[in-house]
């Protein structure tokens, strides 16, 4: 029902599990046998940013929400500016995920829906409910390969700072938005994430925006990871493509019954 990962994470999520349970008796962070904090787990975000990432009123099937944007202003050129208007107008068919389309980062990580990471010394691994993404990042020391690339999710490698997971991620399309309300990037997108664990069962996510193509200058955003806790959680499987495939076959059968 769930794609699965490599042995040695898979083997690495078990041997962790007992220093995330006690960690998580104890509110202690909990680490790694090399000493890292232990990130692994089912994570979600709870902030309404996959709508919309600035503030925002209830719309039909949009909850309101407060922005999860520094100074809760997204600095467009005057260009952009009129392209995310003319996206939020069109929203309903322009969104690229109602396409079934992976929603690239840092979409994907504030989604509605679950992931898991897996950890090693040399990688991060993170597993998606929606749309079975899988994203790598490389904690190895080797840097990006050469571009141009397009990748949905970039090209990811990471460093530690102290305690802090620091993420470099390059080498993007343009073909993803950053929410449903229509704010976008280009392919020049660079994303400069920080994962910081601030206890058990909670990670602070601040990522910093740069796309010289579409904004004035660079800009952040922060929110939390919660862990789930419930008893036997599980990702499940939620592929939006196949959905809509199903969906358009059960269209046509009842047109021909």
């Amino acid at each position: 029902m769930r794609h699965g990962c490599t042995g040695s994470m898979l083997i690495a999520a078990l041997v962790s599990l007992a220093e995330v349970t006690a960690a998580a008796q104890t509110g202690a962070i909990p680490r790694t046998p090399d000493g890292r904090p232990n990130l692994q787990g089912i994570w979600q975000v709870l902030a309404p940013a996959a709508w919309e990432i600035q503030d925002h009123p209830p719309r039909l099937g949009v909850p309101a929400g407060q922005g999860v944007v520094e100074g809760n202003n997204l600095p467009y050129q005057p260009w952009a500016l009129a392209r995310k208007q003319e996206n939020f107008a069109n929203r309903a068919t322009a969104d690229p995920e109602s396409k079934g389309y992976l929603p690239g980062v840092p979409r994907i990580m504030y989604m509605p829906f679950p992931f898991q990471i897996f950890q090693t010394p040399t990688q991060v691994a993170m597993t998606f409910e929606y749309a079975q993404g899988v994203r790598i990042i490389y904690t190895n020391g080797t840097p990006h390969p050469k571009g141009p690339i397009e990748w949905w999710l970039g090209d990811s490698r990471g460093t530690w700072d102290g305690d802090t997971l620091v993420v470099d991620v390059v080498h993007f399309t343009d073909q993803t938005w950053l929410d449903r309300a229509g704010n976008f990037h280009s392919e020049a997108l660079h994303l400069a994430e920080r994962y910081t664990m601030t206890g058990p069962d909670h990670i602070n996510y601040d990522v910093t925006v740069e796309d010289p193509k579409v904004f004035t200058r660079p800009w952040k955003m922060s929110m939390v990871l919660y862990r789930r806790k419930e008893a036997n959680v599980r990702l499940l499987d939620y592929v939006p493509g196949l959905l809509m495939e199903a969906d358009i076959t059960e269209q046509e059968r009842r047109k021909t019954n």
